[in-house]
């Protein structure tokens, strides 16, 4: 069985807390090795006119690669590092973090633990404030 429906649902549970405005942050990572990528992390950005977007920041070993993307854009770029390299995708929210993981046999799951973060990040919470 393919990863990828599952991989789908998280995604789901993250256009949610973007909506819902738990969203904290977004984070792949756990390499299969010594790989050059070391993590992505992701945060919601205001653009220009308080245009929603996701800032992805691509960590490498020797620098960083910041790109924006809307929600939609976001998810085929994310989804692509999937199993390569990267083998979690953490969802941190005020309400639980959601860890999306990848077994040895490359089979996909999504578990829940208590919240990391008390507060929504800051861009969720002007969003909130603005009614967008």
């Amino acid at each position: 069985m393919s990863y990828e429906p599952i991989f789908a649902l998280f995604w789901e549970r993250v256009k949610q807390s973007i909506e819902d405005k738990t969203f904290a942050k977004l984070t792949l990572a756990k390499t299969i090795g010594d790989t050059e990528l070391k993590n992505i992390y992701v945060r919601p950005v205001l653009l220009e006119n308080d245009v929603f977007s996701l800032s992805l920041i691509a960590r490498y070993k020797t620098e960083e690669i910041e790109s924006f993307h809307s929600l939609d854009e976001a998810y085929p770029i994310l989804a692509s590092y999937m199993n390569k390299p990267f083998l979690s995708a953490l969802l941190f929210t005020t309400e639980n973090d959601v860890v999306f993981k990848l077994n040895k046999k490359r089979v996909g799951s999504i578990t829940e633990q208590a919240p990391t973060f008390k507060s929504a990040s800051d861009v969720i919470l002007e969003m909130k404030e603005k009614g967008i």
